[in-house]
């Protein structure tokens, strides 16, 4: 057979597949005869070809052929990995049903991006882009939502080699501009069209963004421009960039790091109830508490001791400018090396029962939160002894950390399993991540110096690390049930991750396989990643 015969043939067998795969209820086979202008056995031949190679299927209830699941796997396959897909295909749908557009996974497909799924908008007139269809980088929301994560050597060299060609007047064909955009994208976390590609039509985009911090694609929701407005794509923005954070979260979890080898006891007895560790920088020590046989203890990274013996339960106990502030129930007290034990003052916010401290920011001003009518308010206590609300939550707060900017704050719920994320200068609380409740309860945050955020959890037997972009990336499983609190500390110029556990609340034949129950844990930096800066990190444990 010569090049030309063969090129025929092949010509003709893609013919064929186009036929079916643009039929989407299947095509039967006297439409293909038509469609396709073969002779029957020539078609008969191809169809049997294509059926072996499972590239198509013969539907025998409805007597047509369609695209085999062998052809799917391949297409998926050849892009990335399949999780993909199945991580966003709900996300889609409730993208779609927030905002009645249709909603796309797209992904970088070399200089082009690709659609590569699709939930159709519930209107008649809506955006309807072919899957697998290929659309420019530049004038796309899912290209520029896309390369604002790329690493910048990587964008930079991308973006020397496309052509900026003007397929609307609103396009942008200045690589400058077009750079400040990307840059814009990257920072408001989402990325818009504004009839950039087709007039008529925009669209909102956000990057998905695996646990390894690489960029898989990009979800978005597309539909005239006389329904999405940029007020509401303003308003789509947050929204598409939390769908497109779950999705990334989904992604790769089997690679998620998983360590327990290094983590040991470093208390000489074990506690009823271990909780709220605080690094002090003053004295160089680590202290937290045994609230149910009410005790302050102090770890000096070689002996842990007892320097307080309390006369209540401990409901909470946080670092401060002026000592530890601990909560006993009914009253507050403070505690100092040099001063020892005694109540604050009477007249401040300290005498409401309903107050619980939480951290301390890096003003050294101390955060506390007030349970009332169902709500927690939470908020700084001011140098005057008054407590002033910032932000209002539905369900209780156990623990808070600011990040080393000092300008974004972050808050669990444990009842909830979800990590608030607030910004010091707004009274918006937004969701950061949250966990499933068989995963374990929430409890402490802590950040290490490479922005990760940790928390523990209780009866999960775990602590885990979230990203700067809210992704699971890494999980040290722990010898014991139920860890209460966690905190970086440098101890002796050692830096290290602390847990503090409960032994109390554990059923007497789990202690045999838990025997470290109760006891202050350290996992080495090596485990936990690069230890926090101490300097500037703010942990608070539950």
């Amino acid at each position: 057979m010569s090049t030309g015969e063969g090129t025929a043939s092949l010509d003709k067998a893609l013919t064929v597949l186009d036929l079916i795969g643009s039929a989407s209820s299947g095509i039967s086979n006297a439409a293909l005869l038509e469609q396709a202008g073969l002779p029957k056995t020539t078609l008969y031949r191809i169809l049997a070809t294509l059926v072996e190679r499972r590239l198509i299927r013969r539907d025998a209830v409805n007597r047509v052929y369609r695209l085999g699941f062998r052809y799917i796997e391949l297409v998926r396959n050849a892009y990335l990995m399949p999780d993909l897909v199945g991580a966003a295909s709900s996300e889609l749908r409730a993208l779609r049903d927030l905002t009645g557009e249709t909603a796309y996974l797209a992904i970088l497909d070399g200089r082009s991006v690709l659609s590569l799924d699709r939930c159709d908008g519930a209107h008649s007139y809506r955006s309807s882009a072919s899957l697998g269809q290929s659309k420019p980088l530049h004038c796309t929301g899912q290209g520029k939502a896309i390369m604002s994560r790329l690493p910048r050597e990587e964008r930079d060299a991308l973006l020397k080699t496309i052509t900026l060609d003007p397929l609307t007047p609103r396009t942008i064909t200045d690589r400058r501009g077009l750079q400040i955009e990307i840059g814009i994208t990257a920072a408001r976390g989402y990325a818009i069209d504004d009839e950039e590609i087709v007039l008529g039509v925009r669209c909102v985009a956000a990057p998905i963004v695996d646990p390894l911090g690489r960029v898989r694609g990009a979800l978005s929701v597309a539909g005239p421009a006389y329904r999405l407005t940029m007020a509401r794509l303003e308003l789509l923005g947050p929204e598409l960039a939390d769908a497109a954070r779950r999705v990334g979260a989904q992604l790769t979890a089997t690679q998620v790091a998983r360590d327990s080898d290094e983590v040991a006891p470093v208390s000489d007895g074990w506690a009823f109830h271990g909780a709220f560790p605080n690094w002090s920088q003053e004295t160089g020590c680590l202290y937290w508490a045994d609230t149910l046989a009410p005790a302050i203890h102090c770890f000096d990274g070689e002996k842990d001791r007892i320097v307080a013996t309390l006369d209540a339960p401990v409901t909470a106990m946080q670092d401060s400018a002026e000592g530890l502030i601990v909560a006993q129930g009914d009253r507050h007290g403070r505690y100092t090396p040099r001063e020892g034990w005694h109540a604050l003052r009477a007249g401040t916010a300290w005498d409401d029962v309903a107050i619980a401290p939480l951290c301390m920011d890096h003003n050294r001003d101390v955060w506390a939160a007030q349970m009332r009518e169902q709500q927690t308010l939470v908020g700084t206590i001011t140098e005057q002894g008054r407590f002033e609300t910032r932000w209002t939550f539905h369900e209780p707060i156990t623990a808070m950390t600011w990040d080393a900017s000092g300008e974004v704050a972050f808050a669990i719920a444990p009842d909830s399993g979800t990590i608030f994320t607030m910004t010091a200068q707004s009274s918006s609380v937004r969701r950061f991540a949250s966990m499933p409740k068989g995963a374990g309860r929430l409890c402490g945050l802590a950040f290490d110096d490479e922005g990760g955020l940790w928390t523990a959890l209780q009866e999960g037997w775990s602590v885990v690390r979230f990203s700067a972009e809210g992704n699971l990336d890494r999980i040290v499983s722990l010898p014991v049930a139920a860890p209460t609190g966690i905190a970086f500390a440098r101890l002796k110029n050692e830096p290290a991750l602390y847990i503090t556990t409960d032994r109390h609340l554990q059923p007497i034949e789990s202690l045999g396989t838990a025997p470290w129950s109760g006891y202050l844990l350290k996992v080495k930096t090596s485990v936990a990643g690069s230890a926090a800066d101490t300097e500037r990190a703010v942990s608070a444990g539950a």
